[in-house]
């Protein structure tokens, strides 16, 4: 099962993100190869259409040129790079039968390019998962930091990073595979071991880590999320005496004092007193009654306020709420259809210098093209799965593509138009 790297029986190898597996004397049938073109030439075209999307939409929308968007620009921009300039060479090398037709120079550029988008890609993800943790646990710090200097520092740092796994084969340090019939990226242990660390299985742990912790915050706020009425006055107000009552009962006490002391007066003092007193408790009736009202639109008042504060408390917390459990699910599709279309591949990327040497390939052709190419699926997957989750790019998306359908529709009426006019 094993071929070396001699004549044209060359059972070649994909190593980290790179290089190009060779199968020369593959007997593929005609109708086997056409289908096979047709599906990765429909891969690489909805690739090149999803990304363009992304791009044109936040670069286009002013409601989306904003800095929290740099990331997905930049992780659009690896994936539209990969469909461009790395998944078209690949069909054509495997629709021929492996063998590299594109000479020695371009062999190393496409490598190259091949690691680095592939790299800036994860790259992304990665930081992405970094960016959505911060913004839900850090939402009043965080986003003031979030600004455009700051985003594009981050952006530079992941095609930096991305620049130093593709730069050590071209400048003596395990050295890519390239004389004229195979293309492949080194498979020197050490290199193997630190190109698959940077750029799959640290960025995996950290996106792993990153939606463990947002999934936490999640759970851990639905779990305090209550949805909370007016509260309701202390207790010490229910049974208290109205100021006015009190001052009332205060009032009337004189009258009845003066009533008793006026026992041995004239009839006609008492008559006089008996009206004063009747003033006085009349006047006290209606003192004691503003003083009631008073009361009670002061506690209606401070009632009100403190609902109208309790409610929007409870709307900031239903956002914030809603926003971590977005975060959650976005971020767990994401992990999840990274981890489904890597993880296989750089698993078997790793083990196979190990397992069949540095210039042979003990893996089966199929599994190794078909783990190549779920590999390069995740491409295409990314910006669906954040056009479905924000509904501002699917809105933006909705409305090029109606646009794009109406100018169809009205070329097609003018061609009609012109073509009834010519036949008239």
């Amino acid at each position: 099962l094993c071929h070396h790297r001699t004549g044209l029986q060359v059972n070649g190898y994909k190593g980290t993100g790179g290089g190009t597996m060779v199968v020369a004397g593959s007997n593929n049938g005609t109708v086997g190869s056409v289908l096979i073109g047709g599906v990765l030439t429909m891969l690489t075209l909805s690739t090149i259409c999803g990304n363009l999307l992304v791009v044109i939409s936040v670069c286009f929308v002013k409601k989306l040129r904003q800095p929290s968007n740099y990331l997905i620009v930049s992780l659009a921009v690896a994936d539209l790079s990969v469909a461009l300039a790395v998944m078209p060479f690949v069909s054509i090398t495997d629709l021929i039968g492996g063998q590299w037709i594109f000479g020695q120079f371009f062999c190393n550029v496409f490598i190259a390019m091949d690691v680095m988008c592939c790299t800036a890609s994860i790259m992304s993800l990665c930081v992405i998962s970094i960016d959505r943790y911060l913004g839900i646990t850090k939402p009043l710090t965080y986003p003031v930091k979030q600004n455009g200097c700051c985003m594009a520092k981050m952006v530079l740092s992941v095609w930096l990073l991305s620049a130093s796994i593709t730069l050590p084969p071209l400048f003596g340090w395990a050295q890519n595979v390239n004389d004229g019939r195979v293309c492949l990226i080194s498979q020197d242990f050490g290199y193997t071991v630190y190109s698959t660390a940077v750029a799959f299985y640290i960025p995996m742990s950290v996106m792993l880590i990153m939606y463990n912790r947002i999934y936490r915050a999640a759970k851990l706020s639905a779990a305090k999320h209550t949805i909370t009425c007016f509260p309701r006055e202390g207790e010490r107000g229910a049974g208290a005496t109205p100021r006015g009552a009190r001052r009332g009962h205060d009032a009337h006490r004189p009258a009845v004092s003066g009533e008793t002391g006026s026992v041995e007066g004239t009839e006609g003092e008492q008559e006089a007193e008996e009206e004063e007193e009747s003033l006085d408790c009349v006047g006290a009736a209606l003192k004691l009654q503003r003083e009631v009202e008073e009361e009670c639109s002061t506690r209606v008042s401070r009632l009100l306020k403190t609902g109208e504060h309790h409610q929007r408390r409870k709307r900031k917390n239903q956002s914030i709420f809603k926003r971590e459990q977005k975060a959650a699910a976005t971020l767990g599709i994401v992990v999840g259809a990274f981890t489904f279309c890597w993880l296989p591949f750089f698993l078997v990327s790793t083990a196979r210098p190990f397992v069949c040497g540095v210039e042979c390939s003990c893996v089966p052709l199929w599994l190794e093209r078909t783990l190549l190419w779920l590999g390069y699926a995740n491409s295409l997957i990314n910006p669906f799965i954040y056009a479905f989750f924000n509904r501002d790019l699917r809105t933006t998306y909705s409305n090029l593509l109606c646009r794009s359908a109406n100018q169809r529709c009205c070329r097609d009426q003018q061609r009609q138009l012109q073509g009834e006019c010519l036949r008239g």
